[in-house]
């Protein structure tokens, strides 16, 4: 571990893009200032912990609903090769249907556009 002493007002560059302010020590707290980009998440110690957790417990979750789930699933299809060929015992073939074309989508008119709405919200 790292150890470094800073004065109010100094502070600590981690990498690049990262910057840690002393904002202010009170007796024995220390008010810290960070500068990150967006992307870098910074945590309380005691939040993160309970972060943490809260994801290992959905990942707990997520699994035995799987399990759950798969109870339901419908079983694995059978090998094709080893299925019976010929008719059904009814002693008919199912024949094939043909498929319908969809009728085309009418298309709807352009709304009307308010003079109004031209003057409060102009156009770039």
């Amino acid at each position: 571990m790292l150890t470094l002493t800073r004065s109010v007002g100094e502070s600590i560059r981690i990498g690049e893009n990262i910057e840690v302010y002393v904002v202010e020590v009170r007796g024995g707290t220390v008010r810290l200032g960070f500068k990150a980009p967006r992307e870098v998440t910074i945590h309380r110690e005691e939040v993160y912990r309970q972060i943490a957790e809260a994801n290992a417990l959905a990942a707990e979750v997520a699994a035995d609903i799987t399990g759950a789930l798969a109870a339901f699933a419908p079983p694995p299809a059978e090998d094709p090769a080893a299925a019976p060929t010929g008719t059904p015992a009814g002693g008919v073939a199912p024949q094939a249907v043909p498929a319908r074309a969809a009728a085309p989508v009418p298309a709807r008119p352009a709304a009307p556009q308010s003079p109004i709405a031209d003057q409060r919200f102009p156009k770039k």
